[in-house]
């Protein structure tokens, strides 16, 4: 029988609530249970002692009997000392995505037509500047 420590989904919609539980890997996610160990509430504040409460002697004693905890129990765990830190390593983490890559190409497509743009001469008419003058005289004229 494959164990797990894992999280039990309760709590309403929007309000999520989780048990940790000490559960056979083949049963539902909020199904059948053989031990709740503790609970873990989200919604608390990070520096909150409420977040996240465990039974620490009787987690030990499933991760002596095999259970395997989930990630994010793992993560409790190292954080509460019980387990040693892991390695992680993701790579992918800081690319951007496909629709971050698109929109960078997009922007240094533009860029480079703005700066042919800027090299190239640009010739103004001096056809507006013309009917201006005109109209100056005309108007001192009349004064």
């Amino acid at each position: 029988m494959a164990m797990k420590i894992r999280l039990a989904r309760g709590g309403s919609k929007k309000r999520p609530f989780y048990r940790i539980v000490a559960a056979d890997s083949r049963m539902p996610r909020d199904g059948r249970f053989i031990e709740k160990l503790g609970t873990y509430n989200p919604l608390l504040p990070k520096d909150s002692e409420d977040r996240v409460k465990m039974d620490m002697d009787r987690v030990q004693y499933w991760l002596g009997e095999g259970a395997q905890p989930t990630d994010r129990i793992s993560r409790m765990l190292e954080a509460a000392g019980v387990l040693p830190k892991k390695e992680r390593n993701n790579p992918n983490k800081a690319k951007p995505g496909k629709k971050a890559e698109e929109r960078a190409e997009e922007k240094a497509a533009k860029a480079a037509e703005a700066k042919e743009a800027a090299a190239a001469p640009v010739e103004e008419a001096p056809a507006e500047d013309a009917p201006a003058e005109d109209a100056a005289p005309e108007a001192a004229a009349e004064e």
